[in-house]
């Protein structure tokens, strides 16, 4: 795509920075505390495919059992309003107002950077599906059903369906239907373990409960 100067010569358009870009620049502008809210509105524009990637980004590294309940409820708050059509993220106040330090923030972007950057080499706008902000729905909607299975109580359950999210999240930033393609399979991939893993357990249940009474 081309745009005109102001001498009427197309120019190359500026293709925006990516994500691994904005979340060094956030990184290195953290001051003392660094809030949801205060991230949401820095990426502006681009919020809603750059909190997808961060939100599942954080489910992606190891934390203490159970984080992901909570860690789980902005991705289900996001993909919600993606499917609903919204054009800019609402998040509720006990989202925004929660908090890292400066070295704590810094600190997650040092492991999430490098593997950004490392995906980002692969990616660009190619073979997109979308017109307009229909990408965004669809997604919305995939993304939300992923974020349910992420916040369920499975024992590394929300590894597969995060890491989905974070691949559809780039994809919608970048216009990538290669990476979205990839993305939506291993989606369909980390729903069909998940399924597998309750119908096992719910099975298991069964019959145990079967022999005992």
């Amino acid at each position: 795509m081309k745009e005109s100067d102001a001498g009427g010569t197309l120019q190359p358009r500026r293709r925006a920075r990516q994500l691994s870009q904005l979340f060094m620049q956030l990184a290195e502008d953290a001051e003392d505390r660094v809030t949801m809210g205060s991230i949401r509105d820095a990426l502006g524009t681009r919020s809603f495919a750059a909190l997808l990637v961060l939100f599942a980004a954080f489910n992606l590294l190891p934390l203490p059992p159970g984080a992901s309940a909570f860690l789980g409820v902005p991705l289900l708050i996001v993909s919600a309003q993606m499917m609903y059509g919204s054009k800019r993220v609402w998040l509720p106040q006990f989202v925004t107002e929660k908090s890292l330090s400066a070295e704590q923030f810094r600190a997650i972007m040092a492991r999430v950077i490098p593997r950004l950057t490392q995906v980002e080499r692969f990616i660009k706008p190619r073979y997109w599906p979308f017109w307009r902000r229909r990408g965004d729905r669809v997604i919305g909607i995939v993304a939300f059903l992923l974020a349910i299975v992420v916040t369920l109580p499975i024992p590394l359950g929300n590894w597969l369906p995060a890491f989905s999210t974070a691949l559809l999240g780039l994809a919608l930033s970048e216009r990538d239907g290669i990476l979205l393609a990839v993305g939506g399979a291993v989606g369909v991939a980390a729903l069909s373990v998940v399924m597998l893993v309750v119908g096992t357990a719910t099975a298991a249940t069964q019959a145990a409960l079967g022999w005992v009474f």
